[in-house]
Formats: C-alpha cells, sequence, structure tokens
C-alpha cells in the first residue's frame, strides 16, 4: 500500500486553489440536466511527488467500489535500468472511494507476474480486469487479463500478435455485452515514446473473439486511434484520434492534426460503414471516450471532459486544469477524472449512468 504522505487530498488545498482548478461550462439547457441541482468536483488524491500516477484505465470495479488506474510513463527509481522501457515504467493502483467518510484508500494494483506491461487503458471483464499491455522493445505488447481482481493479481495474455507480427502498442479496448468480443486500438506511441520496436502494422481497430482466437482489423485510416465506445444500443462505434500529438517528446503538439471523434455504424458481419466525423475537440486531443444511458458521448480532452450530444453538438464541459487523459463512470452520477498527477471525482445528477456498465 502507498503511504499517505505520497498523496494529498482536498484537505491539504485551500477552497480557492480548487476553484481554479476545475470548474463546469454549459453551452446547451440540455446539459443542465445531466448536471444535476448540486453538481460538485472533489479531489480524490494527489500525487505529492507530481508523479503521473492517474493517467489511463480508470476501471470501476462496483462490488469493492474501486477504481483501477494506470499511470503515465514514470521514471523508474533511482539505482534501477531498464533499457528495454528506457528506463521507465507504468504502475497499476486501486483506489477505494470512501470519501462520503472522508477517507480514500490507494493501494498497488500492478500484476507483477507480466514484466515490462507498460499499461494503458483497461475495462471490466468477466470477473476480472482486461488491460491494454503496450510492452517493451523485448516483449511483445497485447490483451492481458487478470481474472481475479485481488492481490496478487496473477494475469495472463490473451493475445500477443496480429497473425505473428507484433502490435504496436495496444491502447485502449472494450467488450461487445453481446457476442463478448474485444475490440481494440493500436497506435505507434510506444516507438515514438522508445519503449517499443519500429512498428510493423498499421495504426487500426481490432476485433478478437477470444473462444475461436479469431482476429481481424476493423477501421483504418487514423493517425493515432486511441479511445473507443459503444453507443448504448450497440449501432454505433465512437474512435477517437489523438494524432495531433505525435508521441515523441521532442515533437510539438500540431494544433491542426487530429483531435476527432469518428463515428461508425455496425453492421451484420460485423463490419463498420459510413464513417463520419462526429465532432472535433477544441480543448484538443480527446482521448478515453464512454457514452451515457441517453447516447450522449463524453471524452477526456486537453481542457477536460467535453460532453456532446447524439448529434454531435457540444453541449458542456467538465473544466479540468491540465486536461484528462482517461475518465469512468461510478454510481448514480459519479465521474472518476484522471488528471496525471490527480484523481477528481465529479457529481453529476443521479440518473446519469455509463452507457452498457450496468451500474
Amino acid at each position: 500500500m502507498a503511504s499517505d504522505k505520497a498523496f494529498l487530498t482536498k484537505a491539504d488545498l485551500k477552497a480557492s486553489s480548487l476553484s481554479d482548478l476545475v470548474g463546469f461550462k454549459v453551452y446547451d439547457n440540455s446539459f443542465d440536466n445531466i448536471l444535476g441541482p448540486s453538481p460538485t468536483v472533489d479531489l480524490l488524491l494527489q500525487d505529492a511527488e507530481s508523479r503521473a500516477t492517474f493517467h489511463e484505465a480508470c476501471i470501476y470495479h462496483a462490488p469493492t467500489h474501486s477504481v483501477f488506474i494506470t499511470s503515465n510513463q514514470i521514471a523508474l527509481p533511482s539505482g534501477q535500468s531498464n533499457p528495454s522501457t528506457a528506463h521507465k515504467t507504468i504502475n497499476v493502483s486501486r483506489v477505494y472511494d470512501s470519501s462520503d467518510a472522508g477517507k480514500v484508500r490507494i493501494e498497488s494494483a500492478t500484476p507483477d507476474d507480466h514484466p515490462d506491461g507498460m499499461w494503458n487503458g483497461g475495462v471490466n471483464y468477466q470477473n476480472g480486469l482486461l488491460y491494454c499491455a503496450q510492452g517493451s522493445k523485448t516483449n511483445p505488447g497485447g490483451l492481458v487479463y487478470v481474472p481475479d481482481p485481488q492481490p496478487p493479481y496473477k494475469s495472463t495474455t490473451l493475445i500477443s500478435s496480429f497473425y505473428g507480427r507484433q502490435f504496436n502498442s495496444v491502447n485502449d479496448v472494450i467488450i461487445h455485452p453481446h457476442d463478448g468480443s474485444i475490440w481494440f486500438t493500436d497506435p505507434t506511441y510506444g516507438y515514438h515514446q522508445g519503449i517499443r520496436p519500429e512498428p510493423s502494422l498499421p495504426c487500426q481497430v481490432y476485433r478478437f473473439e477470444p473462444e475461436t482466437k479469431h482476429i481481424r482489423a476493423v477501421a483504418d485510416g487514423f493517425v493515432r486511434p486511441n479511445g473507443l465506445c459503444f453507443s448504448p444500443d450497440l449501432t454505433i462505434l465512437y474512435v477517437t484520434d489523438t494524432g495531433a500529438i505525435h508521441g515523441s517528446k521532442d515533437i510539438p503538439i500540431d494544433k491542426t492534426g487530429p483531435s476527432h471523434i469518428y463515428a461508425f455504424d455496425i453492421t451484420p458481419g460485423p463490419f463498420l460503414v459510413n464513417k463520419r466525423l462526429f465532432a472535433f475537440a477544441d480543448g484538443g486531443w480527446p482521448d478515453g471516450i464512454k457514452c451515457d444511458m441517453e447516447g450522449n458521448v463524453y471524452s477526456g480532452c486537453g481542457d477536460g471532459l467535453e460532453v456532446w450530444n447524439p448529434r454531435g453538438v457540444l453541449i458542456g464541459k467538465i473544466l479540468v486544469k491540465g486536461g484528462v487523459a482517461n475518465f469512468c463512470f461510478g454510481r448514480k452520477g459519479a465521474v472518476y477524472i484522471c488528471n496525471e498527477t490527480r484523481l477528481w471525482k465529479a457529481q453529476l445528477g443521479d440518473h446519469v449512468r455509463g452507457a452498457l456498465l450496468g451500474l
């Protein structure tokens, strides 16, 4: 378990500081309905050493009222080295939310039996968790299953290549609730960040059938495919493209590059057809993406959590200074928001539910 001194809470910050960091922006009256009568955004945890502990995955585990979160790439502790990961690591944390009682607890949840996982996105899967492992220069990435979300978090790899070609750096993943198929994105960020070998596959979206082991590419034409989600009725797949961010620290953000959300119709097969631009995120680089039960689309962006209605109209934002990579819905309108060094909890209207989450 992490030391209490390693993390700060709301009590450690002044109220005036919080108001400078978060807020709400309403563009359409429909967003007022989502916010409810008394919306709030509270700080759950802040890394006292400014490490990017709260970056991706953000998987809400309802039975234990906890959230699994992957860090961004952080430097290995002094005295440790690993050329295969450019001397960096990614940790998995589990945050138990007892904020109503004034207590929030965090502990390590990294699957130590999967070396150089360099974890990123994740999702609830069967009775456990499914992670995107980006891999390293010497270990392939892929989809890694943790069947029992309890220590010691034993894991097993479901797939690590596309018919022998290593994936680039698997990024985000979702599960189709009817057929159990696994859909995931695979951009080239790992190579540009120095943790993966030169890519041998295009930047694509894949569909994998665990029972048959069949896998196929279902969408291409992206610069950096990133987050993905289904609409509540399972007729649309949304995919974000964060191509405005190259990945190399030496190449600046391209403000004219892709910061887009695309929509596809899902037809029998299944196939993805009728690709169209759903939205351009004016706050920049939409990353993690999810729908609520009304079909509204939420995405973590450079200025916070942006929300569009099903017609692609921006209706509001939860503004978070420093931006949001990923987030997840919790119980009764709760939204957990990853802000790199901080983990926030927004409380929206009690009626708000994440689509396909069963909450």
